[in-house]
């Protein structure tokens, strides 16, 4: 059972549970005499009882705790006191496991040698002192915060193990060397043996030694071959000897050798060497020592003392990577004769080579990468081994949908399936997706083309993954963070609106701990920015201004855009503040300050692709039947303007835009621009009354998105029409002035955002119009009031249906090939939508009385509607005046067309 944090086990204080495995439960704790950190391995149940293994145990303890080196993690002692739990004390190490650094990819040869080195160094310490490690292992190594290695849980696996019996009855022959067990004596469970602790035998038997795995007599030479499994994987990202039971595992061992050519084509000739001599299947063959694989590492590198590249590139919160920009230093190779260029020098059992001067530090460059037109220019992601980019431009048939770039490669590749897609993500080892599409965060396994949806969201506005297999996201425009497993599952809430006055919680990142994430908070002025929250706590700390989103570079520094300059500025998670200057890495970035979006994004190896050029300017244009453009209304917009609804006159039009990071409704008319609320709070989605004299929209000025209502002379003030506990987007006012039509924006644990009534007389109590599984909303009253149409994913895809008003009564699917947006002739006689690929689409309509007969659906013309005609989740994008034009909202010329940049070895020296 799991100690509650408080809990105290004599002097020790339990703060937080950190780890957990067959060996025990790994908390975080304080010493209150000695006022330090620590760690406090709490022992299984079952050795506490055993007094002989518990006795067997504090001797190997005592041991363990003479070794006293830089790179092994110190024990301070142990905690027995009857009634509690027994516990080891030791050095709390902060940072990321090499397990974690290798979900993110391959490390530079660099960085894994000199954590190799410092690794071997350990173990040659603890040898000459004859302690084993017999279970070395990625999640065995931390990288402090200053970039030293520590070496984890030395000696404990044969500390663990016992001496052979329990209570002093003799047990099976059951070697700690041994990785199986073909049976148990009645009463006796495995995890009483550290061969096949729960969570052990399948991480630790990739790294048995042959022998080990034969269970016979091991020395150190076990951990040489440990050793040579950790350089490895660190190269490669991949085990050395892998499996899906730990029978193929162990058959690889015995029978197998790696895949040599997966190692980096950089890797020295010596590291070859190094690493055939570290896997001998053969113990005699094997190396030596560890000392000779420090030794060999030395020859080969000279490895920076405490504080240098390493630290740098790991950065001081470990779990990063470096950018390449620092070079690793190499010898003078030794020729001999004209035609060859390399020997090979075997000294003291060991082959190294020498290389020439260190070539200078890698320049920083930008690389641009060609991307087709597109409107969505904030929409990209770079992989976090930064070997791929992906981001959203139009496909074969004009649908905004996900492009595949390789930065090997000289083409992008459309993604299958991935219309309408925005804000995509990658997972931690750069193999899948996840996307926000059609009102679904949805997940894409590349290779396999294997497409999952995950969660409703239905404004989703951003999310992030982490190596837990967590996944962290925006649902909407006006809520919080939530989660979500990688493969499915609940959805649980993770941040609270009720904290502070904020509108929404959106765009998130987590960092490299996995458990921590920044993510940008917009409403009011005074409180957004940019914030630090954690999976572990409610408590969120705001980090700075900012007018949008930020993302962290593993290097240490904050990235955010201020003013359309990209910037950064170093930022220790550890104090959660910013210090320092803010240094400027590019300008003429525009980002969505509506959305919150940044517009760049960074890579754990520490690129940055970012976009620049001018931002998407839109324009309300009058369109014929033909599709014909005949006028404009108003001038062309940069300020994120959406949603717009013509006045029943068709003079005069209202819509949200943002200007200055705050989201207000806007009226416009022949002549002019007015502003039209003047809250600090984010409104939207405004809609006229029937009589032309009121204008209903949403704001979360009270917290929940509630319903107001304001005067359309502009006079008064805006009076809280509609307030619950639920979001909500209003989406049309009856014709006769009796209902407003609204959604209910669903909480990700419910179904579907649902269609309800809110009645303009009487007590005003709203109900229900339809609730489903599927999604309803866009919906929009006929001139007669008589019928609503709405869209609906009923089907598996957004189709536009009719239901008569008030109900009950059928339903009519008037679209055959999918549809957004619907809009009625002011005759009622003809019903209008936004078809996949863009077109308007117009479908005759014939009711009488509760008889309901649509006509087949013809396309009009090609529109321009900014998002495309799948990606619905910012308002209905064009209106139909009284005199039959269509007012549309597009951009002012086809697509933005803007390269991506990726910027590489960017440093703060090379500013």
């Amino acid at each position: 059972m799991s100690l509650q944090a408080g809990t105290r086990l004599g002097q020790y204080e339990v703060r937080e549970l950190i780890g957990a495995g067959g060996m025990g439960e790994v908390y975080k704790g304080y010493d209150t005499k000695l006022k330090r950190d620590v760690a406090l391995k709490v022992l299984p149940e079952q050795f506490s009882r055993d007094s002989e293994r518990l006795s067997r145990f504090r001797r190997e303890a005592q041991l363990l705790a003479s070794l006293n080196h830089t790179n092994i993690a110190t024990i301070y002692g142990i905690h027995e006191e009857p009634g509690q739990p027994a516990c080891l004390a030791m050095e709390y190490v902060p940072g990321d496991t090499l397990a974690d650094l290798i979900r993110r990819g391959p490390l530079a040869v660099r960085e894994a040698l000199e954590i190799v080195q410092q690794t071997a160094l350990a173990l040659e310490h603890a040898h000459e002192k004859s302690v084993m490690h017999r279970d070395l292992k990625p999640a065995n190594v931390k990288v402090t915060l200053e970039g030293k290695v520590k070496v984890l849980d030395f000696g404990l696996a044969k500390a663990f193990a016992g001496d052979g019996t329990r209570g002093g009855t003799p047990l099976p022959v059951i070697d700690s060397n041994s990785p199986t067990l073909s049976r148990l004596p009645e009463g006796y469970q495995p995890s009483e043996f550290f061969a096949t602790l729960p969570g052990t035998i399948m991480g630790t038997a990739a790294y048995m030694s042959p022998e080990q795995a034969r269970g016979i007599e091991v020395d150190k030479r076990t951990d040489i071959w440990a050793l040579g499994c950790v350089l490895y994987e660190l190269l490669t990202a991949r085990q050395a000897f892998a499996g899906t039971t730990v029978s193929d595992i162990l058959v690889r061992v015995l029978e197998h050798e790696p895949d040599w050519s997966a190692l980096p084509a950089n890797t020295p000739p010596t590291i070859h060497t190094l690493l055939r001599r570290c896997l001998q299947k053969d113990a005699g063959k094997r190396l030596r020592s560890a000392g000779d694989a420090a030794l060999a590492i030395e020859d080969t590198t000279v490895v920076p003392s405490a504080g240098g590249p390493l630290a740098d590139n790991l950065s001081r919160h470990a779990g990063a990577r470096g950018t390449g920009t620092h070079t690793v230093t190499l010898n003078k190779r030794v020729a001999i004769g004209a035609a060859v260029t390399m020997l090979a020098l075997v000294i003291a059992g060991g082959l190294y080579w020498r290389y020439g001067p260190a070539p200078a530090k890698a320049p920083e460059m930008r690389l641009e990468v060609t991307t087709p037109a597109t409107t969505d220019p904030i929409s990209l992601a770079i992989s976090p081994d930064g070997r791929k980019l992906v981001y959203v431009a139009p496909g074969a048939n004009g649908a905004p949908q996900l492009w595949l770039r390789s930065l090997d490669a000289t083409a992008a590749q459309p993604l299958a399936d991935t219309e309408g897609a925005s804000y995509p993500f990658w997972s931690p080892d750069s193999q899948s997706l996840a996307f926000f599409s059609a009102g679904k965060l949805r997940r894409l396994d590349i290779g396999v083309g294997l497409q999952q949806t995950l969660a409703n969201a239905l404004f989703g506005k951003g999310g992030t993954w982490n190596s837990d297999g967590v996944i962290l996201f925006a649902p909407g425009t006006g809520t919080p963070l939530y989660r979500v497993a990688a493969s499915g599952g609940p959805v649980a809430m993770v941040t609270s609106l009720e904290l502070r006055h904020d509108g929404s919680h959106r765009f998130p990142q987590f960092l490299p701990n996995g458990r921590q994430f920044l993510f940008y908070a917009q409403g009011m002025v005074e409180t957004q920015g940019i914030y630090l929250g954690s999976l572990d706590s409610p408590e969120t700390k705001r980090i700075t201004a900012a007018d949008t989103a930020g993302l962290y570079m593993t290097t240490g520094w904050l990235l955010f855009v201020r003013q359309t300059t990209l910037q950064a500025q170093r930022f220790d998670i550890s104090r959660s503040e910013l210090s320092g200057d803010p240094i400027t890495i590019a300008s003429g970035i525009n980002p969505d300050s509506g959305a919150g979006a940044d517009g760049f994004s960074v890579s754990a190896t520490g690129l940055v692709a970012y976009r620049s050029g001018g931002a998407p300017r839109r324009q309300l244009t009058w369109f014929d039947r033909s599709g014909k453009p005949v006028g404009t209304f108003g001038a062309p917009d940069e300020n994120n303007l959406m949603a717009p609804s013509l006045s029943p006159d068709g003079r005069r039009v209202v819509a949200h835009r943002t200007v200055q990071n705050n989201t207000d409704i806007w009226m416009f008319d022949s002549t002019r621009t007015t502003r039209f609320t003047f809250d600090t709070s984010v409104d939207r989605f405004p809609l006229w009354s029937p009589d032309g004299r009121s204008v209903v929209f949403d704001s979360n000025r009270k917290g929940n998105r509630d319903l107001y209502v304001k005067s359309s002379d502009n006079a008064g003030i805006e009076e809280l029409l509609f307030e619950s506990q639920e979001d909500k987007v209003a989406w049309d006012w009856s014709p006769d002035g009796k209902s407003l039509l609204y959604s209910v924006v669903s909480n990700p644990k419910t179904s579907s955002a649902d269609l309800w009534v809110l009645p303009l007389e009487g007590e005003r109590k709203p109900h229900i119009f339809l609730a489903t599984k599927a999604e309803e909303r866009q919906a929009t009253f006929s001139p007669d009031s008589h019928w609503v149409a709405y869209e609906s994913d009923e089907s598996g895809r957004y189709q536009i249906h009719v239901r008569p008003f008030p109900g009950p009564g059928g339903q009519w699917q008037v679209s055959t090939s999918g549809g957004v947006q619907p809009r009625w002739r002011a005759d009622g006689k003809e019903l209008y939508y936004i078809a996949p690929d863009g077109k308007l689409m117009a479908i005759s309509v014939t009711t009488k009385g509760a008889s309901f007969e649509p006509g087949n659906p013809a396309a009009l013309f090609q529109t321009r509607i900014w998002g495309g005609g799948t990606n619905a989740t910012n308002g209905l994008q064009y209106d139909v005046a009284p005199d039959g034009k269509f007012l549309i909202n597009v951009t002012t010329e086809d697509a933005v067309v803007s390269s991506i940049t990726v910027l590489l070895n960017w440093t703060p020296q090379n500013k």
